[in-house]
C-alpha cells in the first residue's frame, strides 16, 4: 500500500479529518493526492455526541453513537480517532497535517512542529479562545500514538501574513505593534485554496482585483490582487469584521469598557458574550445558523438576516478602497456556497456599484452567477481548507526528508 497522509480540523465541538493516498512514485507533486475517506465526530462534549466516516464516493464507513466517555472532549475525541485509523491504517500515516488557526507574528508560513513551535502555538491561546486550544489538543494526542510521527501546523493567519505593513496596523502607539498587537487576517487557508483555484481556472480573476466572502459560522473578506491578500476584514483576533454566527464583527470597544465599569462583567463573562452570545445569535435571540434565520417569520430572525446582509456589503466595499476597485467577488464556505437569498441580498446592497446577478443561475448554486452585463464578475466556489493543508504538510515533510 502507497502512503497516507492525515489531515485534522479541530473546531470546538467537532473533529474533522480526511486520509489521502499519496502516489506510489514518492514525489513532491501535491496535485497527485487521492482522498481516500473523512468523517468527524461531532456533538462532542454533549450527549448527542457521533462518529461517522464516509468513503471517496459518498458510501458510508462508519456510523455510531459516542458514549459519554468516548465523546466527553476534544481530547477523548481525538483518542478515538487515532485508534480508529491505526486499526485501519496497515501502517502509519507519513505526516498529520493540522489546521492552527493563529500564528502569531513570528510564523508566516506553515511549519513542522516541535516543541518549541507547539509551546509558541499554545501561547497564542489568549487570542483564538474558541479555536487555538482546541487546534492543539489532536497534536498533543497524535504525539502520544506515534510519537516520531512528523505533524504540520497548517496556520490560518499565514496568508495575510505579506499585506502592507500599512494595513497591519492600529492607531496604537508602536510598543504594542512591537508586542503582536497588529491586524493578522483568518480563514487564510480558505483564502489560499481559493487563489489556487483561481490561478488554474479563472486566471483573470486570479490576476485582478479578486474580492472573496467566506461567508459560514465564521465570516471574513479578503481582498485579492495577483493571488496575493491585500487586506482583510478580521484583524488582532476573529472577533472582527464581519458579524457571525455567535459574534458581533465590528464593535465599538467602548462597549467593552461600558461592560466592564457599568455591568461589572469580569474578563471571562465578557470573552463568553463576544465569541459565544453575540452576532446573528444574539440579534435574532434564535439561533446563529442562517437556514433557521431564513426559515424564521420572527421579526428578530429578519433583522438578523438584514443587518448580516447590510454589514457584509459595507465591508466589502470598504476593502476596495486600497485597490482602488473590484473586478469579481467571489462567494465562499458554507452560507456563501449554498445561500442564494443571502447572496442576493449582498449584492443588491452593491448594486450602486453595477453589481448584477441572474437570479435563475444564483438560485442554481452556479459557478458564474453574475449577469452578462453586471460590471463585477460574481462567482461561487466551494472552498477546500483540508486540501490546501494535505498539500502544505506534504511540502513541509519533503523539505525535512529530502
Amino acid at each position: 500500500m502507497s502512503e497516507t497522509l492525515i489531515v485534522v480540523n479541530a473546531g470546538s465541538s467537532s473533529l474533522k479529518f480526511n486520509v489521502y493516498q499519496l502516489p506510489v512514485a514518492q514525489t513532491a507533486d501535491v496535485d497527485e493526492l487521492t482522498f481516500l475517506y473523512g468523517g468527524q465526530v461531532s456533538g462532542i462534549g454533549t450527549e448527542r455526541a457521533h462518529f461517522a466516516v464516509k468513503g471517496a464516493v459518498g458510501q458510508l464507513l462508519e456510523d455510531q453513537a459516542l458514549t459519554q466517555n468516548q465523546g466527553q472532549s476534544l481530547h477523548a475525541a481525538q483518542d478515538l480517532l487515532t485508534r480508529w485509523l491505526k486499526q485501519h491504517l496497515s501502517k502509519p500515516p507519513l505526516a498529520v497535517g493540522h489546521r492552527i488557526v493563529h500564528g502569531g507574528a513570528h510564523l508566516k508560513e506553515s511549519v513542522v512542529i516541535d516543541d518549541d513551535v507547539l509551546r509558541y502555538l499554545a501561547d497564542l491561546a489568549p487570542l483564538a479562545p474558541l479555536h487555538q486550544e482546541n487546534n492543539l489538543a489532536p497534536v498533543r494526542v497524535v504525539r502520544t500514538h506515534w510519537p516520531n510521527l512528523t505533524q504540520v501546523a497548517c496556520l490560518d493567519t499565514a496568508f495575510h501574513a505579506d499585506q502592507p505593513t500599512l494595513h497591519k496596523y492600529y492607531a496604537l502607539p508602536q510598543a504594542y505593534f512591537d508586542l503582536g498587537v497588529r491586524r493578522y487576517g483568518f480563514h487564510g487557508l480558505s483564502y489560499q485554496y481559493i487563489s489556487e483555484y483561481l490561478a488554474q481556472h479563472l486566471p483573470d480573476a486570479y490576476l485582478g482585483r479578486t474580492l472573496v466572502a467566506h461567508l459560514g459560522s465564521g465570516c471574513s473578506a479578503c481582498m485579492m490582487q495577483q493571488g496575493q491578500s491585500v487586506t482583510s476584514t478580521m484583524g488582532f483576533t476573529a472577533l472582527d469584521g464581519l458579524p457571525m454566527s455567535t459574534r458581533p464583527g465590528q464593535l465599538d470597544a467602548g462597549v467593552v469598557l461600558w461592560w466592564m465599569q457599568e455591568q461589572k462583567k469580569d474578563g471571562a463573562a465578557i470573552q463568553d458574550l463576544l465569541y459565544n452570545q453575540s452576532g446573528l445569535k444574539g440579534l435574532s435571540g434564535l439561533s446563529g445558523d442562517m437556514r433557521t434565520l431564513l426559515a424564521s417569520h420572527l421579526e428578530s430572525a429578519q433583522l438578523a438576516i438584514d443587518y448580516f446582509a447590510l454589514r457584509t456589503a459595507e465591508s466589502l466595499v470598504s476593502l476596495a478602497v486600497s485597490t482602488q476597485g473590484m473586478d469579481n467577488i467571489v462567494f465562499t464556505a458554507g452560507v456563501g456556497e449554498n445561500s442564494p437569498e443571502i447572496r442576493a441580498r449582498i449584492c443588491h446592497h452593491l448594486s450602486w456599484l453595477g453589481v448584477k446577478i441572474d437570479p435563475e443561475l444564483n438560485t442554481e448554486n452556479a459557478k458564474k452567477i453574475s449577469a452578462p452585463d453586471s460590471a463585477i464578475g460574481v462567482w461561487v466556489i466551494p472552498t477546500n481548507e483540508e486540501l490546501v493543508i494535505a498539500r502544505e504538510t506534504l511540502r513541509r515533510y519533503h523539505e525535512t526528508h529530502p
